[in-house]
């Protein structure tokens, strides 16, 4: 049974029981009002130690500034993860990022991510957000999760995350 509970900074080195690899067949690309397909047909391995250290960082980040995290645990494992930034954004400040979410290889496709996003979102709600802003990694699999979750690609892109990350797909998610 699989248990999701809210996560303390303390629990930062959880995140290394993550198993991020999957095989990407299709990416997509935003231009001009387009969602485009690539087909990408490799594999994505695990995380680096450098991509560990990020993740970490962020986490960290967030939950000193008053970001919450959500983890999905099977037993004392962590099989995904989702973290809530603290930063409100858009033109109004009414939308909160969710900044990461991962969940195991050999546990998606089983309502996890589902059940974490809903957890971020009752605390958003609770924080006065509107929306969930959605910096989505380009792969089919991330793209079409927040898609079936019920957002969709937004109209007002936040500079700051698109400088940082411009392949990813900027959705929103109203709460």
């Amino acid at each position: 049974m699989i248990l999701i509970r809210e996560m303390k900074i303390d629990e930062v080195d959880k995140i290394k029981e993550i198993d991020r690899s999957e095989r990407i067949e299709l990416i997509y690309r935003y231009k001009e009002g387009i969602l485009g397909e690539i087909k990408a047909g490799h594999d994505c391995p695990n995380w680096s130690q450098d991509i560990i250290d990020e993740m970490m960082e962020r986490f960290i980040y967030e939950l000193s500034n008053g970001g919450t995290a959500f983890g999905a645990y099977d037993k004392e494992l962590l099989v995904g993860f989702g973290v809530l930034a603290h930063k409100f954004r858009g033109n109004d400040r009414d939308q909160l990022q969710v900044d990461l979410m991962y969940v195991s290889r050999s546990y998606r496709r089983k309502g996890i991510a589902s059940s974490i996003m809903n957890e971020l979102s009752k605390v958003a709600l609770s924080r006065g957000a509107k929306y969930l802003y959605i910096s989505s990694t380009e792969t089919e699999s991330a793209v079409n999760f927040y898609r079936s979750y019920g957002s969709q690609i937004t109209n007002e892109v936040d500079k700051e995350l698109f400088e940082k990350e411009p392949e990813d797909i900027h959705m929103i998610k109203r709460l």
